[in-house]
């Protein structure tokens, strides 16, 4: 076994997030994954001129935080749509296509989501955590092998309490950019996934994925699919510091 190959493992869904409490983090570089649609929400934020975004587990906590800081933005949502809470609407939803240069330069947006926010607060004990998604996943890949780490853990975070299709498949997806590592059974299955998938990747998760399936019956949310699914749209590296804001790295 080479000891300088990359350890490759992944978590498939939510119901494994809990067990990450109890695991040693401190050498190991997760990647959160949640295509449809908080960490390619955040990409196409950054890539637009936030100057961070910070994830949040609940509604309270974001309200909390706007209230200490009152020029955050709030954005997010429950059930897919845009949060309404205690009589505050929330400025943003969870669709990127509303994260425009207009609206998020500059800005610190305050984030909470069903699933995406939740993975990637599980992870705050890791030694780095990105935020991942097709649209920057190219210069994921590039920072991963740059930075030489060794222990690298995909994290799905899925929809609701169950795996999600789009998170597996991007997770292969790296996999596949990361050839020469030593690869879980996990990590494996999300590699052959992707493989099995990538030459119509679209078509197959419009009519696999229950998330896509939810946004498409959305009139105003169903573009929101396409877009997220666009290959290195968003060439950043999405990087979650000590703390807990994510900002453009490199």
């Amino acid at each position: 076994m080479n000891s300088t190959s990359k350890q490759l493992d992944a978590l498939l869904g939510p119901a494994e997030l809990p067990a990450l409490a109890r695991r040693d983090l401190r050498e190991t570089v997760c990647v959160v994954f949640d295509v449809l649609r908080a960490t390619s929400t955040f990409a196409t934020a950054l890539q637009n001129g936030a100057e961070e975004i910070v994830p949040v587990g609940e509604i309270s906590e974001a309200l909390v935080l706007r209230k200490e800081k009152p020029d955050v933005l709030l954005g997010g949502e429950r059930n897919g749509v845009r949060i309404s809470a205690n009589g505050i609407d929330f400025d943003l939803g969870n669709s990127p296509r509303e994260y425009t240069q207009g609206k998020v330069r500059g800005k610190t947006i305050v984030s909470t989501t069903t699933n995406g926010t939740r993975a990637l607060r599980a992870c705050a004990g890791a030694k780095t955590v990105l935020a991942a998604s097709f649209l920057n996943l190219s210069a994921t890949a590039e920072f991963l092998r740059a930075g030489n780490y060794q222990n690298v853990l995909l994290v799905c975070a899925g929809t609701r309490e169950n795996t999600a299709l789009e998170d597996i498949l991007a997770a292969g997806a790296l996999c596949e950019l990361l050839p020469g590592s030593l690869i879980s059974d996990p990590a494996e299955a999300t590699r052959r996934a992707f493989a099995q998938a990538k030459s119509d990747l679209v078509a197959i998760v419009v009519r696999d994925s229950e998330n896509a399936r939810r946004l498409l019956a959305i009139p105003e949310l169903r573009d929101d699919v396409a877009f997220c699914l666009r290959r290195d749209a968003c060439p950043l590296i999405a990087k979650m510091e000590a703390d807990g804001g994510i900002r453009r790295a490199g």
